[in-house]
């Protein structure tokens, strides 16, 4: 008995499609329009007698939600390249009964180029095997019974084709697809999936903590009602109704209000969060599919039609808070508890960079975010298998890629050269030297790759491949006096060499420990950048050596990796400037390593002050927040995230006994 990747028939003889270019080079892939957001269903009955351990294995591609006996039982998988495609191993023994039992799978294929799944590709399966007692007994093959959930179609898309808005119909016949009782009979077999290429290993990570919360105020308004659950989470609504057949019930969700107490549905990070569900005249429940950031949601409703019961099915990786804060500051007290708060909702099956218009996972989330849930949970486990995830993306650029595990292409060659940090960090906090083997060739890879750019003085220039961000977003880059398009202006520039320069620092220190050579031109750099980017007239980094302008961000990183900081005086007037000038002129991702810095250099108590300062995440609470934004304010940026994990950097550099970077 072996268990085989079965799929929809329309979906057997497909040849995967390549998603995979460097991003200068990206090619439009685009899928024919009936092989798009297909719900498919399989199931299958088995007749079971005696067993102590029951454990399963499933996956499917894109994702699934499994059933047995009628009950929800989990979700998955993570995010993954068919190269290393993970399965989910689950204890399935109190779902199981003597007799017949059964198992019914809901896997979704989306299509889309976006940075949520590797999807797109035209891969297409679902993998099962339930081993009892030690013996494979209940594999996928193609005795399974598989059908299109036609009660799933389209009103929409949200952010950047991140999603499909869903229009969900209780009247389809596969509405009640997940109950034993279900009439299957007319559904056709499964079929293999011939060009299945995946190579399975286990997903590392937990399975996700789902559960329901209820909203803490409901007002009735004209047509429906308006729910308000306290705070930001992620997830989507269920409810029960009962109405006409063919009535429509309209749902919106927002993460803030409008002037007018309406929920903002069409909201500022460019969702338009409006949804829909049809009714069968029966007494019937909501049963969405993909997830959503939100805290408010409206629900119109016909007349006649009765809605009850409604909650938010909240999702996210688990979470147990660990981390120790000492200060008597009420107001960073405040900062660390929306911080800890966005990490909780913001990493579900990965860190996401935001729950709503992207739904991805960034190279720097995992500087930012990955470091602030390691804090807060004291586990490395999550943060460990995403760079996994970005070493494995180094078979489409030996560089590594911006975002790990999606068919969107993103470089952002700031976020390469910090891949080191990341793995010092890790070994700084559990001393796996064994992880830091696996990955320290992919560090060195990156090495290599940035090495064809170095001019003979050790700095590189024309990184023209890869996006040099330095700030984000454009308007919070303190006028940054460098041209920073894509591709980059011709000559070089700070913040790129600064961190060039640290990720040299930090793989010098991981090859020492590894008990290798270092790469003996570290030295060499940092007297170079001096020489280029010190400015005699303002007694500061510049921006480029074609300016006296010093953005904050180009002194930032200099004080961060002591880049001519042996003198006092340049350290001194560093800091000073970087006190003088505020966080609030930079954008929240810069701001972390700003922090990192003055902690570092001994100036807790002025990083204290300036993360407190009311322009920074203080102004977030003034203006509701209960998850970080993207930026300072809601109006800071054209399209403003409210549930953004790459600013919770006051829970990394704030902690008691953790390296701050």
């Amino acid at each position: 008995m072996s268990a085989k990747f079965i799929c929809h028939k329309d979906y057997a003889e497909i040849k995967p499609v390549n998603v995979f270019f460097k991003e200068m080079k990206c090619k439009k892939v685009v899928n024919p329009i009936d092989l798009v957001n297909r719900h498919i269903l399989f199931r299958k009955k088995c007749s079971i007698y005696d067993f102590k351990n029951a454990v399963l294995h499933i996956t499917a591609d894109d994702y699934y939600k499994l059933y047995i006996n009628g009950k929800f039982v989990t979700q998955g998988p993570s995010p993954c390249y068919s190269c290393g495609y993970f399965y989910n191993e689950i204890d399935v023994s109190k779902y199981l009964k003597k007799g017949e039992n059964t198992f019914a799978v809901h896997t979704y294929y989306q299509g889309l180029i976006n940075r949520v799944w590797v999807s797109g590709d035209l891969r297409q399966m679902m993998y099962f095997k339930l081993i009892l007692d030690g013996k494979e007994t209940l594999v996928s093959d193609t005795d399974w019974k598989c059908a299109i959930h036609t009660g799933y179609t389209e009103c929409g898309k949200f952010g950047y084709d991140t999603q499909f808005a869903e229009c969900y119909d209780s009247a389809s016949a596969e509405c009640k697809f997940y109950l034993p009782e279900f009439d299957d009979s007319s559904w056709e077999n499964a079929e293999i999936y011939k060009n299945a290429d995946y190579t399975l290993i286990p997903q590392p990570t937990k399975q996700l903590d789902i559960y329901h919360i209820y909203p803490v105020k409901t007002d009735n308004i004209e047509g429906g009602f308006r729910l308000d659950f306290g705070r930001e989470a992620v997830g989507y609504i269920y409810a029960e109704a009962k109405g006409k057949k063919g009535d429509t019930v309209i749902l919106r969700y927002g993460e803030e209000l409008n002037d007018d107490g309406s929920v903002r549905y069409n909201m500022r990070c460019n969702c338009n969060y409006e949804e829909k569900w049809m009714l069968s005249g029966e007494t019937d429940i909501l049963m969405q599919y993909d997830y959503k950031a939100f805290r408010y949601a409206e629900i119109l409703i016909p007349s006649g039609t009765e809605v009850k019961n409604i909650k938010m099915t909240v999702r996210h990786y688990p979470y147990e808070e660990k981390a120790e804060y000492i200060t008597e500051n009420e107001d960073l007290k405040k900062i660390i508890r929306l911080c800890a708060d966005t990490v909780k909702y913001g990493t579900q099956e990965q860190y996401l960079d935001c729950p709503t218009r992207e739904k991805g996972q960034y190279l720097g989330d995992v500087s930012i975010a990955a470091r602030a849930h390691t804090v807060l949970t004291g586990d490395t486990t999550m943060m460990k298998k995403a760079v996994s995830e970005f070493c494995r993306s180094t078979f489409i650029c030996k560089g590594m890629m911006a975002v790990s595990s999606s068919s969107l292409m993103q470089e952002i060659a700031d976020y390469s050269l910090q891949f080191p940090s990341q793995l010092i960090w890790l070994y700084s906090i559990d001393k796996d030297i064994e992880f830091l083997r696996y990955a320290e060739p992919y560090a060195t890879g990156i090495y290599e790759y940035f090495k064809e750019y170095m001019r003979d003085d050790g700095l590189i220039e024309g990184v023209t491949e890869k996006w040099n961000l330095v700030d984000w977003p454009q308007n919070l880059r303190d006028n940054y006096d460098f041209p920073l398009t894509k591709p980059i202006g011709p000559g070089v520039h700070n913040v790129l060499n600064a961190f060039w320069f640290g990720f040299l620092s930090d793989l010098d220190e991981i090859y020492k420990i590894l008990g290798k050579s270092t790469t003996g031109i570290t030295e060499k750099v940092k007297k170079s950048f001096i020489k280029t980017f010190y400015c005699e007239k303002t007694g500061l980094f510049s921006d480029s050596p074609e300016t006296t302008h010093s953005a904050i961000q180009s002194n930032i990183l200099p004080l961060l990796f002591g880049i001519g900081t042996e003198d006092e005086a340049l350290k001194a007037r560093l800091i000073n400037f970087i006190k003088e000038k505020g966080l609030s002129t930079a954008g929240v991702y810069i701001a972390y390593f700003a922090l990192a810095a003055l902690v570092k250099n001994g100036e807790r108590k002025l990083a204290e002050e300036m993360a407190t300062d009311k322009r920074c995440w203080m102004k977030m609470i003034s203006e509701g927040a209960t998850t970080v934004f993207e930026a300072w304010g809601k109006d800071e940026k054209w399209n403003t995230s409210l549930c953004h994990p790459w600013a919770t950097a006051p829970a990394i550099v704030f902690a008691e006994g953790v390296r701050p970077y």
